[in-house]
């Protein structure tokens, strides 16, 4: 299977395409819909994959994809495993503020199996934001929308004289993760 690749496809007049990616158990549907509904002043197509590579049926008809949204669910260690495979499909030009990863967490941390680290590495080693979110709520859910949306808009070329890598180095923190041993 070949990797997504950042300029394979030619870009649509004032739309952006989003690819979130991502396991069950994630309410990427309830997400989608916050993001079209505050889609107001470009046309927004969100696509949905568990994970990737994506599949080579319709692949002509599939638009150019301007931003991936890696969804990790903190309560299941599966998630981190099936993004660090699908991260081997995406073009390397990709990591230059076009890729992010959304750390998916609950009210209540009782219930979370990875850790909070080996989020904040992964991200690290792909020089790539990482949020982490809470979809529970509409409001949360409205709000990171919204951001994902700004984060869309810059990446697919849509806001002029501001490019995704300039984006993306100001929303990475200007230290790296550093494992800490006793």
């Amino acid at each position: 299977m070949a990797a997504l690749r950042v300029c394979d496809k030619h870009p649509e007049l004032n739309t952006a395409s989003l690819l979130l990616v991502g396991v069950d158990g994630i309410p990427q549907d309830q997400l989608t819909e916050a993001i079209l509904e505050e889609s107001k002043s470009f046309t927004v197509n969100v696509r949905l994959a568990k994970k990737l590579p994506l599949p080579t049926e319709n692949e002509e008809s599939r638009p150019r994809i301007d931003l991936i949204v890696f969804l990790l669910d903190v309560r299941n260690q599966y998630s981190i495993e099936i993004t660090k495979s699908s991260l081997a499909y995406v073009d390397v030009n990709f990591f230059l503020g076009k890729v992010c990863f959304l750390a998916v967490i609950d009210k209540s941390i009782k219930h979370q199996v990875v850790e909070m680290h080996a989020v904040k590495e992964l991200a690290d080693s792909y020089s790539s934001p990482l949020f982490f979110v809470e979809l529970a709520s509409p409001e949360r859910r409205t709000g990171i929308a919204q951001r994902l949306l700004r984060m869309l808009k810059v990446a697919a070329g849509l806001v002029p004289g501001v490019s995704a890598l300039a984006l993306s180095s100001l929303l990475r923190p200007s230290f790296k993760t550093q494992a800490k041993r006793c």
